[in-house]
Order: structure tokens, then C-alpha cells, then sequence
């Protein structure tokens, strides 16, 4: 029997939000007519940039001849850092990263002159000819150097809890030794770009790929000696950016900029993806030094690491990149007595800068290290043993910060997991299949998250947004965030129209602009949309409030009774069409548009003590995955991945799952086959597609399973949803210690392997190697 949908049915039953809906520019992208900044229709007169490169990793410069880059074929004119107008500095923090060398170059691929042409080939062939004398001086090129030579770009950082060392004292067993985990190249599709347009009265246009157009814009300021009012940084897309555009942007920017202020003309810096690599900083690889204290049953009791990241010549981000490392070295397990050391050492490579997860999973990945050893070494299953040390509910639930969990999810997840991923019949199944082969070996494992989300830094948690009623009842967003294919457009655009009760075809975005909405944070820390979804839905409840009460006005009712959904307003009894009520209330002069804020509550942060509530909340996840590989070659294949991702009441479920599965593929390549190579003389030999391999079509396993765990966050984020962006990059540690699992059965899981990431072929059958004379020398022990 059908019944009538009722209008309180209706109402009851509309939304904008919660449903998969696809990505507002999805269209735009399939037929190849999305505009990025190479895009962008040039202005007459445009002009194109490109930079000259430093050979030597650390180098006084001694003499610059720069006469054969002028002469060259189009070249207009040669830049070098005495022709800056203001401040010669990009650093994001501190004031250690020049945007042109002054004398004394620090990394192979450091820029020391700008090249105007009139076209992009003829810069770029110009800038090849510069000559440049040097003065080599020592160079240290890997964290393990830097902290033997004690050099650091920031004072190292400590963390306490309890007393380590007389906890270590009463622990029946210990574990102890290092790990290196490398870097990893942000590999954005779209490289590095900046167009720079004068502007009357000396401002400046800037249209950039950037997650930061406020950093941007005081950069350029700078660096031209003007104020920020001055410039307006303009990002409508850009085409990936997972962290490689935050701060990094600023040399492009501040670099096209300045070649347009001194020719008075339009000019385009793109960087080509040789170049792009040689200049910009990557994920930190760490080198760690750990000892755990452990009970009979695998709990931990003490802990201790030193974390060494080479952050590279400058400072960049590297401070609030340990600041998470150390904030996440726990992950989803109960620490009582610790103690972690942190230092940024101080490299001749290129700045390393954030990246996807921000330092979290390099933290968390030492703990999980950790607890496969504990577990092989008490014969126990790895899960078991993560189990026994799970953050509790209401107790055991402090993290060494001092932040108490308020949202443990993890054991019901990880639970949920362990049934629908048939772990433990999987786990017979691989133990049977390795007995029966002596080349291939399959390796299972399951690993947990836990993920904060803020930034490190309280300031930055907030965010603003602007939102347009057109009199023909259309709607215009923007907002500070920025958009890199992640859908922190297409999810802010659902909250404005869930709050208005308007169909998403209704609803417009368009570019991030620095004079629309000011004093931006970065689209970064996985809190887009959570910020300025909140900040947006702010702006568009004062549109919403201030058309009720103009309803109750003239139709009766009470301006709390009046509801909007399905493209209607209801008031007293009746519906009137959202754009006929907008033309009335136009007339009536009531304002239509409106600005929005948001600051996330209740965080704090002493860097000092290193203790206070950093986090807004967690996200939690888990991922089975199970791996073959062939002992004799060190090939290996992902067979089955199975993920659990807690996405809260996920805002567009379509979209979350997307960005679990590629964060997924994303850490896999980080922790496999995404090898960073730098020759004895400094110089980043990987740097082009040809030499880094970052994972294709063949590496993602056939049976790939991604799920959202049901969960309602238990903080005010916007519509009870969590951030999806970096913690699910943590999820494939799975595929890691799976690839651990299978290299063990070499040994009859008697021996931890040796193994650090990423783990390639070579890698892996080092690791193999290692078992195998270990076995062997036990063998011999023992007879």
C-alpha cells in the first residue's frame, strides 16, 4: 500500500548531505575542460620563467657568468638575488629558505637565477647555459649523518611520561634496534606553476597551484617589499597536491612574481617534472633507534625511541612534522612510561616539507614495528599482541601527551575487521600454503589507526567562507580551503545546500581567492572540510535565519517552525518556492549574502612540555592485507587488501571511500617501491617517472575491499563527520608488515627480519638474506 509523502515526510526525509554525490567538477574533468593555471588564458605580452639550478650539493659561489643566458635565443631578461625587491625568503616558519641563493648553496638543484623568455622552451634552454664557479665544502647527506655531526635545522624535541628507565629496569624482556624509512615524492600530476600578473598601483595578480593562497600572498608581499593588501592569490584547482603545495608553492609564486614586477609584464614559471623533482622537498625519511621494555604476554611497559627526519637544508616544516611523529608514536596503543626523542637533521638536500600524514604515519610506523618483533619473539600472533595493548575505554586511555581518548572506537573496529576479512582462517590458510612452498611465501597482517585531527599549531585552526543569495535564488560559495581533487569543494557545496534546503545543481563554488576571504590556513592536517565546511554552513545559517524570520514576517508563523528542503520554503501551512521567497525578501532589502567563520574549540598545545589536547578528535581505521612474494627474486604482489575506515557520519560516502582507496595505494607506494636515491655527490638521481616508481594499475590487488565503519563522531564537526584525507595513508602498514610476515616464513618465524621501506625487491631479498644466515648460524648454535 503506497502512502502519501507528507510534507512533514518530506522534510523528515531530505538531505544534502550523507549521500554519495560525485564531484562537482567530475564532468569538467572527463571532458578535458576543467581549467588549471597552465589553463588559464594568457594575458598579451605573457611571458615565461624558468630557473637556474645549483650542480654542487654545498657550495660557496665564487664567480656567476650569467652573459650566455642573455644572449641566448627570446631570453628578455636575467634575475639573480640582488634583484629582488624586498625580502629574499620562502621558509614558512623560520626565516632559513631563500628563494634565490645569496653566495652559498646548499643542496644539488638549489635556484640561483630567474630567466624571462618569451617563450617556456627558450627559458628553459637558456637557463642550461649559466656558469657558475664554486667553492665545495662537506657536504652530510643522511639523517644518521646529521645526527652524528649534530646538525639539526631546529633544537631536538623531547617527550616524557613516567619513568622509562626504571620501568625498562622491571621488564622481563626487551627489544631493542634501528629502522630507516625513506622519503617519498609527492608525485602531484600537475607540477609546480605560477602565472603573476601586474595590476595597477604596483599589486600583483597571482594565479597558483597552492593549498596555502594566504602564505602565498605574504610571501609574494615580501618579496616585492609590499603590503599584503597588494597582492591577491588566486588556486581554482589544482591538479594533486597531498602536501608538496603547502609551502613549497612559495618559490614559484614569489619567483614569477618577482619576474613580473621587474619587467612590468605577465610572466608563467611551470616547472618541468625533472626540475620540479631536483627543487622540492618530499616526505622525511627517519632513522630510528628504539628499545621496548615488554611483560610475558606481550604488553608494553617502557618505551624509548630517537627519531632522526632529514629535513633538508632549511627548516620548512620539519618542526611540526616531528611535533606529530612524536604525537603519533603510540597510535592506538597505551604507553605508561616513555620516552621520545625528536630532531630535524640538518641536511644538503632539498627542504623536505609536508606530505600526506604529516609526520604521523613515520611516528606511528616505529610502534608497529615494534610489536611484529614482540610478537615473533613471544611466538604469538602480531594481532593478539596489538590487541593486549589498545588504548582502553575509561581506562589506560591518556595518551603521552596528556590528551585523554574520549572516541575509542578502535576495538570495535578492529573486531569488525577481524570477522569480515576471515583473518583467522586466512591466517591457517597462509601458514599452510607456506608450509607446502619453498620459493613463494605468503604473508598475512592486520594493522590498526589511530589519526589526530588539528593542526599542530592552535592558530591555524580556523577558517572563513563567504556565501552569495542571488535574487533569482542562485548561490554562490567561497571559502578558504583548496581544492587538489580530494571534493573539499563538492562536500562544502552539500553543507550549503543541506542548510538552505536546496538541490547541489543550485549551489556554485568558485576559486579561492585571497581578497574574498582573508587570513587563510592551509587546506592541510586533513581539516578542508572540516573548517570550512563549518565555516560555510555558518554563513549560510545567517542567510537561512534571516529568510525565516522574513517569512514569519509576512506569512504568518514562527520564524523557528519554518523549514527549508526540496527547493521550497514552508511557513504556516504553506510552501513558497526558494526563489520567490529570495525576489521578496530582495525587495524588502534584506541581506541575502553573508560571511562565515569557524575556530575549532578546546585545543591547546605547550611545545615546551610537549603536553596539552592538540586534537579536535581521532580517526580511527584498520586493513588487512595479504601478500605473495618469491624468495628468489624479491618480487612480490598484494593479493587481497581489506579496509575499515572510520569516516564518522560520513558527509559523501562516495567521495570518502575514494580518498581511502587512493591514500591506501598512496602508502603502499611509500612503504614498497617509491625509492628516493641520492648519489655520493648529493644529486637526487630518481627524479623523473623513468626513475621513481610510484605504484600503477598492476600493483592495486584484485580483490580490494573498503568499507566505512557506522560511527557518529563524538566532537560538533561538521555534521558529525570525520576527515578523511591523511589518516587512511596509514592503512597499507598492513602491506609492510604482510611482506614482513611472508619474508619470516623463510625462517619458520623464528627470525624478525630486518627490514626497512620502502621495501623493494632488493630490499626484500636483503632481508631474506639476513634470515637465512641467522637460521643457519642458529643451526650451528645449536648442534
Amino acid at each position: 500500500m503506497n502512502h502519501p509523502v507528507t510534507p512533514e515526510l518530506k522534510a523528515a526525509t531530505w538531505t544534502g548531505v550523507g549521500i554519495p554525490r560525485t564531484h562537482e567538477s567530475a564532468e569538467l574533468h572527463v571532458l578535458g575542460q576543467a581549467t588549471y593555471t597552465d589553463d588559464i588564458l594568457e594575458v598579451q605580452g605573457t611571458l615565461h620563467a624558468a630557473l637556474g639550478l645549483s650542480s654542487k650539493a654545498h657550495a660557496r659561489i665564487t664567480s656567476l657568468d650569467l652573459d650566455a643566458v642573455r644572449a641566448a635565443p627570446g631570453v628578455v631578461a636575467v634575475y639573480t638575488v640582488s634583484d629582488i625587491p624586498g625580502t629574499n625568503d620562502c621558509g614558512p616558519i623560520i626565516h632559513d629558505d631563500p628563494i634565490l641563493a645569496d653566495g652559498l648553496v646548499q643542496y644539488v638543484g638549489q635556484p640561483i637565477f630567474i630567466v624571462v623568455a618569451d617563450s617556456h622552451t627558450n627559458a628553459r634552454r637558456a637557463a642550461k647555459r649559466g656558469v657558475v664557479g664554486y667553492e665545495e665544502l662537506p657536504a652530510i647527506l643522511t639523517p644518521q649523518q646529521a645526527k652524528a655531526a649534530a646538525s639539526y635545522v631546529l633544537p631536538p624535541m623531547k617527550l616524557l611520561r613516567g619513568d622509562a628507565q626504571a620501568a625498562f629496569e622491571k621488564a622481563p624482556h626487551t627489544v631493542k634496534g634501528q629502522l630507516y624509512v625513506g622519503g617519498q615524492e609527492q608525485f602531484y600530476l600537475e607540477g609546480q606553476i605560477a602565472y603573476a600578473i601586474p595590476k595597477e598601483g604596483r599589486a600583483m595578480l597571482v594565479q597558483c597551484s597552492t593549498q596555502h593562497p594566504s602564505e602565498m600572498q605574504h610571501v609574494v608581499a615580501h618579496a616585492l617589499g609590499l603590503h599584503s593588501h597588494h597582492v591577491t592569490v588566486e588556486c581554482r584547482r589544482m591538479g594533486g597536491g597531498f602536501g608538496g603545495k603547502e609551502s613549497q608553492s612559495a618559490l614559484w609564486a614569489a619567483a614569477a612574481a618577482i619576474a613580473a614586477a621587474r619587467t612590468g609584464k605577465p610572466v608563467k614559471l611551470r616547472a618541468d617534472r625533472d626540475d620540479d623533482m631536483m627543487v622540492t622537498g618530499k616526505r622525511h625519511c627517519f632513522y630510528y633507534e628504539y628499545e621496548v621494555g615488554y611483560d610475558d604476554t606481550g604488553r608494553i611497559v617502557a618505551a624509548k625511541v630517537d627519531m632522526t627526519s632529514r629535513a633538508g637544508y632549511s627548516a620548512d616544516l620539519s618542526g611540526p612534522v616531528a611535533t606529530r611523529a612524536v604525537c603519533h608514536f603510540d597510535n592506538t596503543y597505551y604507553l605508561s612510561d616513555v620516552e621520545i626523542h625528536a630532531a630535524c637533521g640538518k641536511t644538503n638536500t632539498q627542504s623536505n616539507t609536508a606530505f600526506r600524514g604529516f609526520g604521523g604515519p613515520q611516528g606511528a610506523i616505529a610502534i608497529e614495528y615494534v610489536i611484529d618483533e614482540i610478537a615473533r619473539n613471544l611466538g604469538q600472533d602480531a594481532l593478539d599482541i596489538r590487541r593486549l595493548n589498545f588504548y582502553g575505554k575509561t581506562e589506560r586511555n591518556a595518551t603521552p601527551y596528556g590528551q585523554v581518548i574520549v572516541d575509542n572506537v578502535i576495538h570495535e573496529l578492529v573486531a569488525e575487521l577481524e570477522q569480515s576479512s576471515e583473518y583467522r582462517d586466512r591466517r591457517a590458510a597462509v601458514a599452510a600454503y607456506n608450509a607446502a612452498s619453498p620459493v613463494l611465501k605468503r604473508g598475512l597482517a592486520l594493522t590498526p589507526v589511530k589519526f589526530g585531527i588539528a593542526f599542530n599549531v592552535t592558530h591555524l585552526n580556523q577558517a572563513g567562507a563567504l556565501v552569495h543569495v542571488y535574487v533569482d535564488g542562485s548561490v554562490l560559495v567561497n571559502h578558504g580551503g583548496t581544492e587538489m581533487g580530494q571534493g573539499i569543494n563538492t562536500k562544502v557545496l552539500q553543507v550549503v545546500a543541506h542548510e538552505l534546503g536546496l538541490d547541489l545543481e543550485r549551489v556554485r563554488i568558485t576559486a579561492t581567492d585571497t581578497s574574498k576571504v582573508a587570513n587563510t590556513s592551509a587546506t592541510a592536517a586533513s581539516t578542508g572540510a572540516d573548517l570550512n565546511g563549518k565555516a560555510a554552513q555558518d554563513a549560510a545559517r545567517q542567510i537561512r535565519e534571516r529568510l525565516a524570520a522574513f517569512a514569519a514576517k509576512t506569512l504568518g508563523g514562527e520564524a523557528a517552525d519554518v523549514r527549508f528542503f526540496a527547493n521550497e520554503v514552508h511557513v504556516n501551512g504553506q510552501s513558497v518556492p526558494f526563489e520567490a521567497l529570495v525576489q521578496k525578501a530582495y525587495l524588502a532589502r534584506v541581506q541575502l549574502w553573508s560571511d562565515g567563520y569557524y575556530a575549532t574549540p578546546n585545543l591547546h598545545w605547550d611545545p615546551k612540555t610537549m603536553n596539552g589536547h592538540p586534537f579536535s578528535y581521532y580517526a580511527y581505521g584498520a586493513a588487512v592485507a595479504e601478500v605473495v612474494v618469491d624468495t628468489l627474486t624479491g618480487e612480490w604482489k598484494l593479493l587481497r587488501a581489506d579496509a575499515l575506515y572510520d569516516a564518522g557520519q560520513s558527509l559523501n560516502p562516495a567521495i570518502d571511500i575514494g580518498q581511502v582507496e587512493g591514500a591506501f595505494i598512496q602508502g603502499m607506494g611509500w612503504l614498497t617501491t617509491e625509492q628516493l636515491w641520492w648519489n655520493g655527490a648529493g644529486k637526487l638521481m630518481t627524479h623523473a617517472p623513468s626513475t621513481y616508481k610510484i605504484p600503477g594499475i598492476s600493483d592495486c590487488p584484485e580483490d580490494f575491499r573498503v568499507k566505512l565503519f557506522q560511527n557518529r563522531n563524538v566532537e560538533d564537526s561538521i555534521h558529525r563527520s570525520k576527515a578523511v584525507g591523511e589518516p587512511p595513508l596509514l592503512l597499507p602498514f598492513s602491506v609492510f608488515f604482510a611482506i614482513r610476515d611472508a619474508i619470516s616464513a623463510v625462517g619458520g618465524h623464528r627470525v624478525n627480519p630486518p627490514l626497512n621501506a620502502p621495501a623493494t625487491s632488493e630490499e626484500i631479498l636483503r632481508a631474506i638474506a639476513a634470515v637465512e644466515v641467522a637460521v643457519e648460524a642458529a643451526v650451528e648454535a645449536a648442534g
